[in-house]
């Protein structure tokens, strides 16, 4: 499954979120495609300091911390859509 993560540089919870992200991907095989709103004016408007935020087919799944329990039911309700 891919999930995005909307980021900025030199962001602390943004970095804190990376952190806590990896392991949780490998543990889920999750793919985390990096995002950093700054490179797009239209993301940029759109997050400005609201982020990090994780998505997901355009649905965000968290922000500003990781929300482990929120990344599990977005796995387990892509697995049961199959």
């Amino acid at each position: 499954m891919d999930i995005v993560f909307y980021h900025r540089p030199d962001c602390h919870l943004c970095e804190d979120m990376a952190r806590a992200l990896a392991p949780l991907a490998a543990e889920l095989g999750l793919t985390i495609r990096a995002v950093d709103i700054e490179s797009d004016p239209d993301l940029e408007a759109r997050y400005g300091l609201k982020v990090p935020v994780l998505a997901h087919d355009g649905t965000e799944i968290c922000c500003y911390r990781l929300d482990e329990g929120a990344v599990r039911q977005a796995v387990a309700a892509k697995k049961a859509k199959r």
